[in-house]
């Protein structure tokens, strides 16, 4: 059985950036999924290079997709191209945090 697309993206959007209270879908985190048979790889960047919680990511990322019935290995992988900017948060992230639209 397919590994629904909507149902990944809702699981990432559990995901919360422990710093900013917001989840890593509406903070434009996430790059891309890429689903293929049992196997759900994601790209993600962070706010910056230097952000220490790249492997709290990972493993809160990896926890919340296989509890999906079908999921059965995940993978994250990190890039900063392209870089990430304010722009890519949601109009509601932006509110949140302050940013005039």
């Amino acid at each position: 059985m397919a590994i629904p697309q909507n149902q990944v993206f809702e699981k990432l959007k559990q995901c919360i950036d422990p710093e900013l209270g917001i989840n890593i879908v509406d903070l434009g985190l996430v790059y891309s999924i890429n689903i293929e048979n049992s196997h759900v790889h994601i790209l993600m960047t962070l706010t910056t290079p230097g952000c220490p919680l790249d492997s709290y990511f990972v493993k809160d990322i990896t926890a919340k997709l296989k509890t999906i019935k079908e999921v059965k290995d995940v993978s994250v992988e990190m890039t900063f191209e392209p870089p990430w900017a304010p722009s890519k948060m949601s109009d509601e992230s932006k509110d949140l945090l302050g940013f005039i639209n």
